[in-house]
């Protein structure tokens, strides 16, 4: 790993497969983004791109060109695919673990949006649930933030 003085040490270049999830999340977040803000949790199957290509010949015609060109460059290119219909559940992780895909989806990603607080508006938050979103919503140091996190069967991960 390699540093520069004014950036600090190098990121490693992450392999083929791990570049292309992190291609997926990016354009995964800029098609959630597209459609602003509060919105519900969407979850995306990931499946490779050219694998797909091959076992069904008709999906290049329903594909972008651009998509199509990139599978055939890069083997490890995703699609991803939005999970409509889904089960309601308390919280994130029962969904999550409520969820099953067949061995030809390669992996799986989520998007979430949550309020930020720092730590030091914990002390001034009312225990009552409707006035602590109150408190939440109209805490001057809240941020909106928006997460979008993958990861692949076989163990690379990208947020």
């Amino acid at each position: 790993m390699s540093q520069d003085a004014s950036t600090g040490p190098a990121a490693p270049t992450p392999d083929r497969a791990t570049a292309a999830l992190a291609d997926a999340v990016r354009e995964i977040e800029r098609h959630v983004a597209a459609g602003g803000w509060d919105g519900p949790v969407r979850v995306f199957a990931l499946v490779g791109t050219a694998r797909a290509l091959e076992a069904e010949p008709d999906l290049a015609g329903q594909l972008p060109a651009q998509v199509v060109a990139a599978a055939a460059k890069d083997p490890h290119h995703l699609t991803s695919v939005e999970q409509e219909g889904l089960p309601d559940a308390p919280a994130l992780e029962d969904l999550l673990g409520s969820l099953t895909w067949p061995p030809t989806v390669d992996g799986a990603a989520v998007v979430v949006e949550r309020v930020v607080l720092p730590p030091s508006a914990e002390e001034g938050m009312p225990s009552d649930p409707d006035e602590a979103l109150a408190y939440l919503m109209g805490h001057p140091e809240r941020q909106d933030v928006r997460l979008a996190v993958a990861v692949l069967r076989d163990g690379p991960a990208w947020c």
